[in-house]
């Protein structure tokens, strides 16, 4: 199938027939309440996370600059990300928490749109964002602060339903 939003080369929805990049048909899909979360990790070192705990950093308060620049990408996506779809976005919200065990802040975002079709490349450019804000805010005090495990963790809505990422799964929670 091709130009009905079908399944082009390989399988792949993104690809016609000849195998040429192409921006999904979506007009036959009903419009329906969707949901993304992704999330994304900045480990530091223990100083580091600490001046971030406590909003010691030089540049400033690190959570708000980052939260603001999720929600800022999030509305942004199809302009970084060429084949997808503007969407109407009905709520960003970007968390933090801050994972002592692991040296890291824990960045979550969600994503809400009532549309045709999914939330998941806005979450992951929301949370990548968050993530890569972190980084810029903290590299004054440390070069080495690194940014991981960017993942779907949860989309629903859509007539492939409810996604939840589990464990033994590439991406999935792990157990170490």
């Amino acid at each position: 199938m091709t130009g009905d939003g079908g399944v082009g080369e390989g399988g792949l929805s993104h690809l016609d027939e000849h195998g040429h990049a192409r921006m999904v048909d979506v007009s036959e899909k009903d419009v329906t309440r969707r949901e993304a979360t992704a999330e994304a990790l900045v480990r530091m070192s223990r100083p580091t996370l600490e001046l971030v705990a406590s909003g010691g950093l030089p540049k400033g308060d690190v959570f708000s600059t980052a939260r603001i620049a999720g929600i800022t990408a999030a509305k942004k996506t199809p302009e970084l990300i060429p084949l997808t779809h503007p969407l109407r976005i009905d709520s960003v919200s970007v968390e933090f928490d801050i994972d002592e065990d692991e040296g890291a802040v824990r960045v979550t975002s969600t994503v809400v749109v009532t549309d045709r079709t999914g939330a998941e490349m806005e979450a992951l450019t929301a949370a990548a964002t968050a993530a890569l804000t972190i980084y810029d805010m903290c590299k004054a005090v440390e070069r080495g602060v690194e940014v991981s495990r960017l993942r779907l963790l949860y989309k629903s809505g859509g007539k492939s339903g409810t996604y939840r990422a589990g464990r033994g799964e590439p991406g999935g929670p792990r157990e170490d």
